[in-house]
């Protein structure tokens, strides 16, 4: 499990953002609603875990410099 900093990746926030899935969620509105993330359990207890422990080097520059990104 990781703790501490997690290492951007240039290549996966622009694939995120560009992706037809992400379009397709955000833009026609076609949503999951709210704790359906829980379908595998085990994953998404990870996913918690992992989330409470970490944070991303974007946070730490808004909080450093209160700009935002």
């Amino acid at each position: 499990m990781k703790i501490g900093i997690r290492r951007p990746s240039i290549r996966g926030m622009i694939s995120a953002r560009i992706s037809p899935k992400r379009y397709i969620r955000q833009s026609l509105g076609v949503k999951v609603p709210r704790g359906w993330g829980w379908w595998n359990p085990k994953k998404a207890a990870y996913n918690r875990i992992y989330k409470r422990t970490s944070f991303s080097f974007w946070s730490l520059l808004k909080l450093l410099f209160g700009a935002k990104f």
